[in-house]
């Protein structure tokens, strides 16, 4: 039996983990998972209802951390991290993405000589600014075996010298959830009746890096530019968001609905349904893709190169709200249909290529 430690925080991170965990429950007894829940998203609708909507199993351990600064929940992280991986002394530590916890995790294990495995490796914004590729270029360098998404990221880490058996292009596991939840989704959600939204009748905005929230001057001017717009913009908004514009005293424009975070099926109703989708999330973004829907970001650069290559993302100024709003209109009148389908992402089987890979490792 082989047994892993999942690390996991962040609502995209639950997304990844769902089908990668469901791929291990599959094996049966040969494959122990042991979730670890740092608490980074701790309130209801950001963490507990995910869980219940996804099918993920209830935490083995949940460390109760989040609401501090990047430092302060590294560093708790990592302490109580490794109390757990003393304790139950595991073949494995995987952990996903770009988030404090993932970096936590890595380090936690490495100290402790315990192989890391990082899915969604090989990411680069080369923006060293943003705590997100900080913490995903450390971890890639710490890893033992690193799951690529897209040639793209292969290229990245061979460029930092990570090249060979340990770097595995497997595929985007959020696409195997698209694929796996969206039909559900559509069954199950009924957010569009509750906000009475028409399909295509509206932008969906999330907004949550700090690049954004944390300087009043952008946080601003996006404001401005989803009012310029005239668009009905729909905002489940992130906590930390909603402080930020308290924080500043900044009045929410009248065109824009904000709403509470939401569960995993009703955003992906949302993302399916919307006409444009702004925003700053990763995730998000290939999301949009996936949903076949025309994203605009509000960074200054994005991971996903190959989505605004093909046309399906396009970056935006967010020091200036006509160009945001003009960029909506643009992307509004985006004729998807004419866009490339592009087969970057895998076929659906990401999952069942990181369990695959990690069972193989330990047999040998």
């Amino acid at each position: 039996m082989i047994k892993i430690i999942t690390i996991i925080g962040a609502r995209p991170q639950f997304i990844k983990a769902a089908v990668v965990s469901k791929t291990f429950r599959e094996r049966g007894s040969s494959v122990r998972e042991i979730i670890v829940h740092t608490g980074q998203h701790y309130d209801t609708n950001m963490s507990d209802v995910f869980f219940a909507e996804l099918g993920i199993p209830k935490p083995d351990y949940h460390l109760g951390i989040g609401g501090g600064t990047h430092g302060q929940n590294t560093g708790r992280m990592i302490e109580k991290i490794e109390a757990v991986l003393l304790r139950e002394q595991p073949d494995w530590v995987l952990v996903y993405g770009d988030t404090d916890s993932t970096l936590a995790g890595a380090l936690a294990a490495s100290k402790l000589h315990i192989a890391v495995a990082h899915v969604e490796a090989g990411l680069r914004s080369f923006n060293r600014r943003m705590p997100e590729e900080i913490n995903r270029v450390l971890t890639d360098h710490i890893a033992d075996l690193l799951f690529t998404p897209t040639h793209a990221a292969m290229a990245n880490l061979a460029k930092e010298g990570i090249t060979g058996n340990r770097v595995r292009q497997v595929g985007d596991v959020m696409y195997d959830a698209a694929l796996y939840y969206g039909e559900k989704a559509a069954r199950c959600s009924r957010i569009l009746t509750a906000l009475n939204l028409s399909d295509k009748g509206y932008v969906l905005a999330t907004v949550h890096r700090a690049e954004n929230t944390d300087d009043q001057q952008r946080l601003q001017v996006i404001l401005n530019g989803f009012a310029a717009s005239g668009r009905r913009v729909v905002w489940p908004m992130h906590p930390r968001t909603r402080q930020r514009l308290e924080d500043f005293a900044l009045a929410i424009p009248g065109n824009i609905s904000v709403i509470d975070p939401v569960g995993y099926l009703d955003m992906v109703m949302l993302e399916r349904q919307a006409a444009v989708i702004a925003t700053d999330s990763g995730g998000v973004q290939k999301e949009a893709f996936f949903h076949r829907v025309p994203c605009l970001t509000l960074r200054d650069e994005t991971e996903w190169v190959e989505l605004v290559a093909g046309g399906w993302n396009r970056l935006t100024d967010v020091t200036n709200p006509k160009t945001i709003s003009r960029d909506l209109l643009v992307c509004e009148q985006c004729a998807v249909e004419t866009l490339p389908v592009l087969d970057c992402y895998g076929r659906g089987d990401s999952a069942l290529s990181v369990v695959e890979a990690l069972l193989k490792e330990k047999a040998e």
